[in-house]
């Protein structure tokens, strides 16, 4: 069997790749055991160096890399250069840190002494998305390599040139083979993978359905693993909340990367006394951005990745509107297969896909409520808890309100992002696990307990 790989934007099948026979992948499995014997064994300085090399070959090859994402999802030039520099960064970040996260504790123990050690399992499998097809993948295998593990990668269908550009620049780095083993496999061969007693974990970001799904082969074979499933972030603004900064923020959070992020502002939960001019400004925004060749540098927005998401996310505003929401802006597709305009809607209630569901794309649903404890409430309602924010001049006042958000990650006057030294991770429907941080680096490691009396 063989997958089209078809731009967004121009709608050329960019490349056809065949999927892995039972003996390839079965070749790869092997080669990534034997390269976790050889790669758990290197001192953490080895590791490092490694990693850093990882680095610099992805800032050498920042155009290329930038330019085959444009061209398989569609993301614009601009952001996807960013993602690679934001990857080489999580690279130089494990380098540095890693040693001090993986070192030994001790710990009083009555009787004795105590010491606690995080060593490396084995080969870790990832099932990544194509939304961002380099961070997704790079901020799982940098601390999973940093702990002495390797990594098998089996990414989305609509990316897999991302994903042997990753593994070559591994091998470039001067990782051992087995290091980083790129799985093209179907959902069915990923689960006879999760499966295989020399795999020891598997990470997937994507789905409810496909979390459920991974969940439950891995439970079936005892084997841990970290899901981070979807979000529909709500983004609070108080009465005293700055704004200008507020609205652009917003707008950045819902639009960039065409609102295919599960961490971006979904839910706009506004008191009731900054909500009209909120509105306004927001709108006035939100009309400039059209959607365009991603690849032209004046791009403001880009396409969607692949027609079947642009239609079904154009479904669920269509129900969210004969259920009663008001649409504001946008909510008509455009002429091109994966186009969709900066979308707003507004009088939303529990029942409506733009309440209930997670709207990835670009999106907006916008909330008036009168006071705080009503806009908590909003917010809390949902049965995700990916990331949210909250916005204020008091920052005790947020605080405040962020101690009582049910989300893995709460960001006051800022937006929600994945950052190298904060545990990144959900709540809920969102998820279980976390990635990034030290908490993340420890994941995929046998926290073993060693006790001298």
């Amino acid at each position: 069997m063989t997958v089209d790989v078809v731009n967004p934007w121009s709608g050329r099948i960019e490349r056809r790749y065949p999927y892995m026979a039972p003996a390839e992948v079965e070749t790869v499995i092997a080669g990534a055991a034997r390269g976790f014997v050889e790669w758990s064994k290197r001192p953490f300085a080895e590791r490092a160096d490694g990693l850093r090399a990882m680095a610099q070959q992805m800032r050498a090859r920042k155009p290329d890399l930038a330019a085959l994402m444009t061209a398989e999802m569609g993301k614009r030039r601009v952001e996807a250069e960013a993602e690679v520099e934001k990857c080489a960064g999580a690279c130089d970040y494990y380098a540095e840190h890693g040693a001090a996260h993986l070192a030994s504790e001790s710990v009083p123990v009555q009787g004795g002494r105590g010491l606690i050690r995080y060593e490396p399992l084995g080969p870790i499998l990832a099932i990544m998305p194509w939304n961002f097809p380099f961070w997704q993948a790079i901020r799982f295998l940098a601390p999973v390599l940093a702990a002495g593990n390797v990594a098998l990668l089996k990414h989305a269908v609509n990316v897999p040139g991302c994903a042997d550009a990753l593994g070559e620049l591994v091998r470039a780095a001067g990782l051992p083979a087995g290091a980083l083993s790129v799985l093209h496999i179907d959902n069915q061969a990923a689960a006879q993978v999760i499966a295989d007693p020399r795999v020891c974990g598997v990470a997937l970001t994507g789905s409810e359905r496909a979390g459920r799904s991974v969940a439950a082969t891995a439970g079936a074979n005892l084997k841990k693993c970290v899901l981070e499933l979807g979000g529909s972030d709500p983004f609070v603004v108080l009465a005293d909340a700055d704004l200008d900064k507020a609205v652009a923020t917003a707008l950045a959070s819902r639009f960039d990367n065409a609102g295919q992020t599960c961490i971006a502002a979904k839910r706009f939960v506004l008191t009731a006394e900054i909500a009209d001019e909120f509105t306004e400004r927001f709108l006035a925004g939100a009309a400039g951005l059209v959607v365009s060749d991603p690849a032209d540098p004046d791009c403001r927005m880009a396409p969607m990745a692949r027609p079947d998401l642009r239609d079904g996310l154009h479904r669920q505003v269509q129900r969210s509107i004969e259920a009663g929401a008001r649409l504001l802006l946008g909510g008509r597709p455009g002429e091109r297969p994966c186009a969709y305009p900066a979308t707003v809607l507004t009088d939303i209630r529990p029942g409506m896909p733009a309440y209930d569901e997670e709207l990835f794309g670009p999106v907006a649903s916008l909330f008036v409520v009168p006071d705080e404890e009503q806009a908590l409430r909003v917010a809390n309602d949902s049965s995700y808890g990916l990331g949210a924010s909250v916005w204020s001049r008091d920052e005790a006042r947020a605080r405040a309100m962020a101690e009582r958000v049910e989300a893995g990650a709460v960001f006051i006057n800022g937006r929600v992002r994945s950052d190298y030294p904060l545990p990144f991770g959900g709540v809920k429907r969102s998820g279980f696990g976390r990635e990034l941080g030290a908490h993340g680096l420890r994941e995929f490691t046998n926290i073993k307990s060693i006790f001298v009396e």
